[in-house]
């Protein structure tokens, strides 16, 4: 059990003022390094706590002190709280905060904080409570005259409902959040959003709402001071989702722009549910709107956002600064500062979106956007901010959620803003994971999103493979390759022990081309065929191509165009086998194919290969049972998400190489679908 000191007043309790002078963040990565940023501008000490998995996270070293929590799961870490409490006062912090996620709007952790004599940084632990049902909440904020949509009962649900959305009790971030359009569907989808719902909160209570295909996804945040004061600071708008999840949001809302007086009666809401259960502290209403601008409250968020950098770029304000000094005691204002500009975050994933938003683990070689202004910080002129938990040579995982950074521009308008964004992405140097990088700069030069048409739907009314494909032309990833190819002769020239100052394969007399192989992940193999001559270099098929300059890490290539040649300059970095090719056409990256292949690095056809490194979960056939295509197999567990494997055939099952509850590294063999055409010849011979 923690140590216990004298009780320390507590001013989101509604008690005397505090004294901070060193805070613990209860949590991880981004939203770690962004409070630490704000406690060492304020001039005060830190204390991160970090798992097996994060000992090397930059978190851990930016701390004035860290405490090991044993284990790498959530539950064996991050979810322990009397192992937090004992790490504050071994450390001598005299105050937590939650951060986001994890345990942040756990009433019992915040009990915990304050009986060890704590400063907990956050809401009255009853505004918690209150808001911490999703289900109880919606009756008391439809007892204080904030439009609801009312919530279904799982065991009531008819025909008559579809479709409807499985939602947990505890949770957010889209954990535990299930569509169902088919009454046949309402079981399992309960069974596998509890699963989710346990596995990421620790409570396994789920509810259902009517599900509206398109709608608006508008918050509003607060803040409240122990004093009587409660702002309604500005709202965001986070319509553009995957799985439910947020991946672009921007404040001022585009609808709430456009339809008078939306705004007066969303803040005038936030204000009526904050106010219903005494809040104190930052906390976010969100709403689901339509286009004419009604709107109905989904739940309360009682800790700080994700999104929350698009407030303080518009309205200039700390919003970790003022959650302290509330925490502290301090009065606010009487009335917040006025909203101005346009800022848009978006959420940088280690995830493909081409394929089914699959998760990614590994090591993140370089993350550098070259146009970032500031850091953990406020833009007060056009500009991007990072807020990242990431650095290069950091590994992501599988027991944590795959968000890498957050990306947010300042300026003066919206369109400005977007372009911002977009520019400062694609020219991003993102080494080493799959990202949604591209998605993400498709999304904002969509015109749809230029035109503020961003409800809820956007990934399927656009086409999420349109939207997913990659920057680069098959033209253009096909030139940045040829580049990869010359650096790759370049870089061999460079370290070669005789003759490294001639060309690559050089001859007196004419010769064959020389000839490398990359495979793309998007366009498959590419057989780069090169030759050096006495007046430059002829690459096979890229006729009137020339070299301009090489070096290892640098290829000026003059292209020939409409109008007349045009030069482009690509850089290349090489991790191993992996090389990766930036350049205003696109980034590309490809993995150097060996000119001999190993055998045993064959796989039988119909193999199942896992997607990820993560856990065995659950069994879905047995070997020598026959499979249909798209029947599933087995399901993983990985970064907090459920994912099925799934037969890419029909067939039969004649291999299962794994258990429940078996570890699994990413391209393990699961099982084998042996297709029925092979089936059929097998039994013919």
């Amino acid at each position: 059990m923690p140590r216990s000191r004298a009780p320390r007043a507590s001013a989101s309790s509604g008690c005397e003022a505090a004294v901070i002078s060193t805070v613990l963040v209860a949590n991880r990565g981004e939203i770690a390094r962004r409070v630490f940023a704000t406690c060492r501008r304020m001039g005060l000490g830190t204390v991160a706590v970090y798992s097996d998995a994060d000992a090397a996270a930059p978190h851990v070293g930016e701390a004035d002190a860290a405490v090991r929590l044993p284990g790498n799961t959530p539950a064996e870490t991050y979810l322990r709280g009397e192992l937090i409490i004992e790490a504050a006062l071994s450390a001598g912090a005299d105050a937590i905060h939650p951060g986001y996620g994890f345990l942040s709007e756990n009433a019992e952790f915040a009990r915990a904080v304050q009986a060890a004599g704590l400063v907990w940084i956050g809401p009255p632990i009853e505004a918690i409570e209150q808001m911490g049902s999703k289900v109880a909440s919606k009756k008391m904020m439809d007892a204080a005259g904030v439009p609801v949509l009312a919530e279904l009962d799982p065991a009531q649900v008819t025909e008559a409902h579809l479709p409807v959305l499985i939602k947990a009790s505890a949770g957010g971030g889209g954990r535990g959040m299930r569509v169902v359009r088919e009454l046949a569907d309402l079981e399992p989808q309960l069974a596998a959003a509890r699963r989710e719902a346990e596995s990421a909160f620790g409570d396994p209570t789920v509810f259902c709402e009517r599900y509206l295909e398109t709608g608006r996804h508008i918050e509003v945040q607060v803040m409240a001071d122990t004093h009587g004061t409660i702002w309604s600071v500005g709202e965001r708008e986070c319509s553009i989702q995957r799985r439910h999840q947020k991946v672009v949001e921007e404040a001022p809302s585009p609808l709430v722009e456009r339809v008078d007086g939306m705004r007066e009666r969303l803040f005038e809401a936030a204000r009526l549910a904050a106010g219903a259960i005494g809040y104190t502290g930052a906390g976010t209403v969100e709403f689901l709107a339509d286009e004419q601008g009604d709107f109905f409250f989904l739940e309360m968020n009682t800790r700080l956002q994700v999104e929350h950098p698009v407030t303080e770029c518009t309205t200039g304000l700390d919003l970790v600064r003022l959650q302290l000094e509330v925490a502290s005691g301090a009065a606010l204002p009487a009335e917040p500062p006025a909203m101005r500009g346009h800022s848009i975050e978006v959420r940088l994933y280690a995830e493909d979106p081409a394929h089914d938003w699959q998760p990614q683990s590994g090591t993140v070689h370089r993350l550098d956007i070259p146009s970032v202004t500031a850091e953990f910080d406020l833009l007060d002129r056009a500009g991007v901010r990072l807020d990242t938990g990431v650095v290069d040579g950091s590994v992501v995982g599988v027991h944590y959620d795959p968000m890498l950074s957050k990306v947010i521009s300042y300026a003066e308008t919206r369109t400005e803003a977007a372009r911002l964004l977009a520019s400062a992405l694609q020219r991003a140097r993102i080494h080493g994971l799959v990202t949604n990088r591209d998605l993400l700069v498709r999304v904002l030069r969509h015109p749809a999103f230029l035109a503020g048409d961003t409800d809820t739907a956007f990934f399927e009314t656009h086409g999420l493979d349109t939207l997913a494909a990659p920057l680069a032309s098959d033209s253009d990833e096909a030139l940045s390759i040829v580049a990869a190819a010359l650096a790759d002769a370049a870089a061999n020239r460079a370290v070669a022990r005789v003759g490294g100052g001639l060309p690559s394969g050089w001859r007196n007399l004419p010769s064959q081309s020389q000839r490398k192989s990359y495979e793309s992940r998007t366009s498959g193999v590419h057989e780069v065929g090169y030759r050096f001559t006495r007046t430059g270099v002829q690459v096979d098929g890229h006729e009137g191509v020339e070299l301009v300059e090489l070096a290892p890490d640098r290829v000026v290539l003059s292209v020939p165009g409409e109008r007349g040649p045009v030069r482009r300059v690509f850089t290349v970095a090489r991790y191993g086998d992996l090389v990766c090719v930036d350049s205003p056409l696109g980034p590309v990256s490809a993995r150097r194919l060996p000119r001999f292949s190993d055998p045993a690095d064959q796989v039988a056809t119909g193999s199942l290969l896992a997607p990820m490194p993560g856990s065995v979960i659950r069994l879905g056939a047995e070997v020598g049972s026959r499979v249909d295509a798209g029947q599933p197999i087995l399901w993983l567990e990985a970064m907090k998400m459920e994912h099925t494997i799934a037969a890419p055939t029909a067939g039969v099952l004649s291999a299962l190489n794994v258990t429940v509850g078996q570890q699994v590294d990413i391209g393990a063999v699961l099982a084998v679908v042996d297709p029925d055409d092979a089936v059929n010849e097998n039994q013919e011979q």
